[in-house]
């Protein structure tokens, strides 16, 4: 069984402020930006173990910085894009994508359009990217 986790930083992002005011800037209505990295791991139905695993690696997860989140799926949340590589590395391992998730003044995700946008202006440079949203890993 597959499961997918966010690590993201519960400290100040610097990178998700500088593409929040770059986007603002860019005409795209957002209020918030959350960045954070998407692991996949192997699991053997046991989110506790998973968790500990992950806790216990310090390549990937520093207690003091970061904060965990197990994703529902293997698809990107409501308002967020995940950004992967169009080349792999030879050996795969490490993240899979980098996570972007926009909010609204209400606080609310951002719809598909808004997504779009950001995109589209900012956060994913095609010619070595592949920008994944909910709709496209439904489908």
């Amino acid at each position: 069984m597959k499961q997918a986790v966010a690590i993201g930083l519960k400290i100040p992002d610097n990178t998700a402020y500088t593409a929040l005011v770059t986007l603002r800037r860019l005409g795209v209505e957002v209020e918030r930006v959350e960045r954070s990295e998407i692991h996949i791991f192997d699991d053997d139905g046991d989110a506790d173990a998973l968790v500990q695993r992950i806790e216990t690696d310090e390549t990937i997860f520093n207690p003091n910085k970061h904060r965990l989140v197990l994703l529902d799926g293997e698809a990107p949340r409501s308002g967020e894009v995940w950004i992967e590589p169009i080349a792999r590395p030879k050996g795969g391992g490490g993240r899979a994508a980098e996570a972007w998730r926009l909010f609204d003044r209400a606080g609310a995700p951002v719809g598909p359009s808004v997504l779009a946008a950001a995109i589209e202006r900012l956060l994913c440079n095609p010619a070595i990217e592949r920008a994944v949203t909910t709709d496209e890993r439904s489908a």
